[in-house]
């Protein structure tokens, strides 16, 4: 599998990475022996291998919430459009602790940023004072989340 590091260079992936990614995907916490045993390499080989796809940027290794379980009851994907440099707007937004991801898109919006409230009246607020008020947004449209029906990180290894 051919990908691309941080800076956008080449990097390769090799069958036994994949697997160790997907043994990481499943728990996170999985210790470097079992993950060897399962791949068929040294403790000291996986943990090798594990720093340098985190070194090259491939993979991280987080802790996932539920926002809901957290007192965060309202989320929402917000379709922005922008007047000239949509850099500038993008890192703003990304600045903000709502914000859980900005995307560059090409279609119907310049950016698609996804957040994450803790009820109507923050979201409100997010969009109306925080997101519209930034210089360079034309306009906002937004998409409340009313059910998660699917939510993975495995995508990375098909």
């Amino acid at each position: 599998m051919a990908t691309r590091d941080r800076n956008g260079a080449p990097s390769s992936i090799d069958a036994v990475s994949k697997a160790i990614i997907e043994q990481l995907q499943e728990d996170g916490r999985r210790p470097y022996a079992a993950i060897g045993k399962a791949v068929g390499l040294s403790e000291a080989a996986v943990r090798q291998r594990v720093q340098k796809l985190l070194d090259q940027g491939v993979m991280q290794i987080v802790a996932v919430t539920d926002p809901l379980t957290l007192g965060f009851q309202r989320q929402a994907m917000v379709g922005v459009n922008v007047e000239g440099d949509i850099d500038p707007v993008a890192e703003s937004l990304a600045a903000l602790d709502e914000v859980e991801y900005v995307v560059i898109t090409a279609g119907s919006f310049d950016l698609l940023v996804e957040i994450v409230c803790e009820d109507d009246d923050h979201l409100l607020e997010m969009i109306n004072k925080r997101i519209r008020a930034l210089p360079g947004v034309r306009s906002t449209e937004s998409f409340v989340y009313l059910k998660l029906r699917k939510q993975t990180y495995t995508w990375g290894t098909r």
